[in-house]
């Protein structure tokens, strides 16, 4: 007898899911365990029990994972851009999380691109294409697990840096598959429209993104959150059709909404009033955390849910999977002494890939797809990541707020307004 649905059972199940997700927030917080291998392990057990005891019909949720994957980039990248204050004194932490950035982008993808090549017999090309997405820290992952701790150095490097992987790696990932799918005729041409097309990017997206906060501080109603996000979204689905990098809008519209003072200068002050956007900044970042949360959520239980157990068990792989694994952290390792050499050692445990590495290889075009890839290897990498991260924040625990459960649970329950600002967090989730 097969299982079958009905609207309460479907209620129950989404309401349980969000519950459960806050309680693995608040052991995350106590355990330094990612939540989202909790997430993970949800949406795989749920797939057993369809799979065996419940005998029900296995859904497609493709569909469902690239809708939620868009709306978690848009407010994940929107979340982490409302938390930077850009200031003179953070400029060497900008281009330190760059130049850290790049190189561990580089690497990784001809290291991850070599192995497709010779262990799947994938031609050059779509090794690389395959190998972008396994190249990119995840912010959905990073920005939750540094929110407790102690050195806001070390947190707010790791803010810019999963920042801009995501960006740079979403960027190169669509220059590629663009060239690919539209060859020009040499990597000359090639180049010169993918610079048009990032001129263009940033130009509409500071266009865009200055017309959002100008029109956000003159809307009077209450109702005005969601509709920017919902502006926000539709910006970022017409760059897309428009092969344009509409992240970067996101972007800037955070940016500009932290940090009004840096890009309202001269005779742009006339058309702002600083004390109202300011007043709003709060308002948007609870909205935007609240949001990523929920949208998190769900898509890693539901990308749990998708992986075929019967995939996870083949030697192939298995071994496929633990050579690009110990590639990318090793030079992850080997990165940050090189060029980092005085940072602290935590920073060389936080190289987990999450959301980011899950869209981009839903987006691959179907010409481009490489015939014996397993989406198994997806589930190890990300597994393995998060494991080494928390692995790593539970030795160096010392840079970390020690918090048992009951202490996280007292916060959480809190209502005294002198309890700190862990007290009125709902969800212990940036």
């Amino acid at each position: 007898m097969g299982l079958t649905f009905s609207t309460p059972s479907i209620l129950i199940a989404l309401a349980l899911v969000v519950i459960l997700s806050y309680l693995f927030n608040l052991l995350s917080r106590a355990t330094r365990i990612p939540s989202v291998l909790m997430l993970l392990s949800t949406g795989l057990a749920l797939r057993a029990l369809s799979e065996g005891p419940l005998q029900g019909r296995i859904p497609d949720v493709q569909p469902a994972l690239e809708v939620l994957g868009s709306i978690g980039l848009i407010m994940i990248v929107l979340e982490a851009a409302l938390d930077l204050e850009l200031v003179r004194e953070n400029r060497k932490m900008i281009f330190g999380s760059l130049n850290l950035t790049l190189a561990e982008i580089g690497v990784s993808v001809a290291f991850v691109a070599a192995i497709l090549h010779f262990g799947l017999s994938a031609d050059w090309p779509r090794s690389v294409v395959y190998a972008i997405p396994l190249a990119i820290l995840s912010s959905a992952i990073i920005i939750p697990s540094v929110e407790n701790l102690r050195k806001h150095s070390v947190k707010e490097f790791m803010i810019y840096q999963s920042t801009i992987s995501d960006i740079l790696g979403i960027m190169l990932f669509y220059f590629v598959t663009e060239g690919l799918q539209h060859p020009t005729g040499g990597w000359q041409p090639w180049l010169e429209g993918f610079l048009w097309s990032f001129g263009g990017s940033i130009f509409v997206s500071a266009l865009f993104a200055y017309l959002l906060v100008l029109l956000l501080q003159h809307i009077r109603t209450s109702l005005k959150m969601f509709l920017l996000i919902a502006v926000l979204i539709l910006l970022y689905a017409v760059g897309k059709l428009l092969h344009l990098s509409s992240l970067l809008v996101i972007l800037f519209f955070g940016l500009m909404l932290r940090n009004p003072q840096l890009f309202f200068r001269g005779f742009l002050q006339r058309w702002i009033n600083m004390d109202v956007v300011k007043s709003l900044l709060g308002d948007f970042q609870l909205i935007t955390r609240e949001s990523a949360f929920i949208v998190r959520t769900f898509f890693f239980v539901v990308f749990g849910f998708s992986i075929a157990l019967g995939s996870l068990t083949k030697g192939s792989t298995i071994f496929v999977s633990a050579l690009v694994v110990v590639g990318l952290l090793y030079w992850r390792v080997v990165a940050v002494k090189a060029l980092m050499p005085n940072s602290d050692r935590i920073i060389r445990y936080m190289a987990p890939r999450g959301l980011i590495t899950i869209l981009l290889f839903y987006s691959i075009p179907p010409e481009l797809s490489i015939a014996g890839f397993d989406r198994g290897l997806l589930l190890y990498v990300i597994l393995a990541s998060n494991v080494y991260m928390a692995w790593g924040m539970v030795r160096n625990r010392s840079l970390s707020e020690d918090k048992t459960l009951r202490q996280v649970l007292q916060e959480t329950g809190s209502v005294d307004p002198g309890a700190g600002p862990d007290s009125v967090d709902p969800v212990g989730d940036k």
